[in-house]
């Protein structure tokens, strides 16, 4: 069994929202996307914390974060939560890495909550419409119907999702963790909650800041994302002023499985580049 824990507690309106940190440098928060977890960076977190403090957490009904009793777990409350951790880190101005529905709280928590970045690095973001799949889509009009799945189905039905997100094979223990938070009865109402508050006016009503984007930004979006075609990636790259763009082959939307080594070496490229400017 893998061993990701996530020590630390922050009590976000009520909730507990749990989060780690590692390393001692410069710091660095990471944001997962949907429907994953701060797992998503374990292979990334020892590398990056060699020369950086890395803070990372589970975003509110996610993970080890609570579940239970959270009526809200929108794109609309995530980055009033990212805010909240950034005042308790104590951080000013961090470089940010951000994927999926992560990428839409910081540049949400950006744009709104006025909150400093040193660096934004975007990993295939939902940051423009049209975003979500025809499964989303069907959850939100029944999910009456999916909350009450036979367990084993909702499972095999979870699996298939986060399979769909990468292309390489992943190891058993791997997915296992990946599933874990929703399963359980906890656990899969949970699931289509999240879902069923998918909403484009999330991205909608920052999409026209995107030109307003304060700090140095880099894109990185798998070739083969079946979820978010490249061509969103290549549109918000013209909206925000200086970003730069990198495909990444063979990567599909979870990245993180398929070519973790693109994203610490992209990473620590970037930053190189900005600390000699």
């Amino acid at each position: 069994m893998n061993n990701w824990t996530l020590p630390g507690t922050y009590t976000f309106r009520g909730h507990d929202v749990r989060y780690g940190a590692n390393g001692d440098g410069p710091p660095i928060v990471l944001i997962h996307g949907t429907p994953f977890s701060s797992y998503e960076w374990r292979r990334i977190v020892p590398c990056l914390a060699t020369h950086w403090r890395v803070y990372y957490f589970d975003l509110l009904g996610y993970g080890q974060s609570d579940q239970n009793g959270v009526s809200d777990v929108s794109l609309g409350v995530q980055n009033e939560l990212l805010a909240g951790l950034l005042d308790h880190w104590r951080l000013d101005a961090p470089d940010v890495i951000a994927h999926d529905f992560g990428g839409t709280t910081a540049l949400r928590c950006h744009l709104l909550n006025g909150c400093e970045y040193r660096s934004l690095t975007l990993i295939d973001p939902v940051a423009l419409s049209p975003w979500g799949s025809p499964f989303s889509s069907q959850v939100r009009a029944n999910v009456d119907v999916f909350r009450s799945l036979p367990a084993a189905i909702h499972e095999a039905l979870v699996r298939a999702y986060i399979r769909s997100a990468h292309s390489r094979a992943m190891a058993d223990e791997d997915m296992a963790e990946y599933v874990r938070p929703w399963i359980g009865e906890v656990g899969q109402a949970a699931f289509y909650k999240q879902i069923s508050q998918f909403d484009r006016r999330y991205t909608d009503e920052v999409e026209a800041k995107y030109s307003c984007v304060r700090c140095p930004t880099s894109i990185l979006w798998g070739e083969a994302d079946q979820w978010l075609q490249i061509e969103a990636g290549q549109r918000l790259k013209e909206l925000i002023p200086g970003a730069r763009f990198h495909s990444v082959p063979n990567a599909g939307h979870l990245m993180h499985e398929d070519a973790p080594e693109a994203i610490v070496g992209a990473t620590i490229n970037f930053l190189k580049d900005i600390s000699m400017q």
